[in-house]
């Protein structure tokens, strides 16, 4: 009987063949890709589909999302290694361990406390110490470390909240999907003589996000 192929060529078939072959061509990125092991955040029942071509469930009504979508979201931030990066909604916390490897240092929220204790053991068991994982209403981003060069929105709101486009610097990009419950567009925002511009990317479909400036509870 053939054995299972690894996790490690599982990694690089996953960037290879779903991530290159859509023209994401950051070589850090790709690096950071190959390097995360995708599989420790994913829930054991479904660890066979960790590195499979769509979101992941962890839980909660949450996912993981589709590697493809973390290398575009992570490109589009055009970080260079010295930024601080905010990311609304750690969920697994797969997302800020591939920020972690491009990025100084990173901070990431979540609303739901299970996910967010998940997510802070499985980053300290690969050593990550420049992932810092908060609980609470990430819609209203945390001021104190402000500004901050990227922001990265993993869940999707109606629009982007204000407030973390108050939290940007003044070279910084935000990326996030915006738009109805079900199906969103992908942006990324950035500061200008105008206040912000943006372009639209992708369609995309993400969770909704919870909080001040997202999704409140008799909406869901």
């Amino acid at each position: 009987m053939e054995a299972p192929p690894s996790y490690e060529n599982q990694r690089e078939d996953m960037v290879s063949r779903q991530i290159q072959a859509r023209g994401i061509q950051d070589q850090r990125v790709l690096q950071a890709m190959r390097q995360v092991p995708r599989h420790l955040f994913v829930p054991p029942e479904h660890r066979q589909d960790a590195y499979r071509d769509h979101p992941v469930s962890i839980g909660f009504g949450q996912t993981i999302s589709q590697p493809y979508i973390v290398a575009l979201m992570t490109q589009l931030l055009h970080l260079t290694g010295t930024e601080t990066v905010l990311e609304i909604g750690t969920g697994s916390g797969y997302q800020a361990a591939v920020l972690a490897h491009i990025a100084r240092q990173v901070h990431t929220i979540e609303f739901i406390p299970d996910l967010a204790n998940n997510a802070r053991q499985v980053l300290a068991t690969l050593g990550l110490d420049n992932v810092t994982v908060h609980t609470g209403d990430g819609s209203v981003g945390l001021s104190q470390f402000t500004p901050y060069q990227g922001i990265i929105v993993t869940a999707a709101a109606p629009q982007v909240p204000a407030p973390l486009l108050g939290q940007l610097a003044d070279n910084g990009r935000l990326v996030a999907p915006t738009g109805g419950r079900y199906s969103q567009s992908l942006s990324v925002w950035w500061p200008s003589d105008q206040g912000f511009d943006h372009e639209v990317i992708t369609p995309v479909s993400f969770v909704q996000l919870r909080g001040s400036w997202g999704w409140q509870k008799d909406q869901l």
